[in-house]
């Protein structure tokens, strides 16, 4: 091989490791989505001395979805989302999300924004810590749900967002 053949040849493995430096750099770079959940239940309790809000008869599904540019949207069972709570740097333990309350009574809506802690599922009631954040929350009401704020988590194959999702797209239950 002349000289010139093997600068044209080391030039070119260098682009071609180059090239694949920048691939590998941008495929190790997780996308992350903004999680929101629903919940709903039948009726709810309010215990203001020891701050603690009841969701009786929730619905055994919970909801997700995303916002833009990711858009996905599918269901959890509520008896895995409370071990989900507490996975990851970026939990809902770590940092508790808020959460609007709304509560329709009759035809009327009252809404509360709290603070959320401490989930625990006991049948079909499920217990939280609540933290009141703006408006008052009433000592009871019927036809309740619970839009919890965003959590980050990772679009990847192995995350619990993506194994959602993969399991949203095959029309699973998960």
């Amino acid at each position: 091989m002349t000289m010139r053949a093997h600068g044209a040849a080391f030039a070119a493995l260098a682009m071609t490791l180059l090239f694949l430096g920048i691939f590998v750099a941008n495929a190790s770079e997780e996308k992350k989505a903004d999680f929101l959940f629903v919940q709903t239940a039948k009726s709810m309790t309010f215990d203001s001395d020891t701050s603690t809000l009841k969701l009786e008869n929730v619905s055994p599904v919970t909801l997700f979805f995303t916002d833009r540019p990711e858009r996905y949207a599918g269901n959890m069972e509520t008896a895995r989302f409370i071990p989900f709570w507490s996975e990851g740097e970026d939990s809902f333990k770590s940092d508790p999300p808020n959460a609007d309350v709304s509560i329709l009574d009759g035809k009327t809506l009252k809404q509360t924004v709290v603070e959320l802690q401490n989930p625990v599922l006991d049948k079909d009631t499920l217990t939280y810590t609540v933290k009141v954040i703006e408006g008052e929350m009433p000592a009871e009401g019927t036809e309740v749900a619970v839009f919890i704020d965003i959590i980050g988590r990772p679009l990847t194959p192995l995350s619990v967002a993506g194994v959602a999702r993969r399991n949203f797209r095959r029309a699973v239950l998960y």
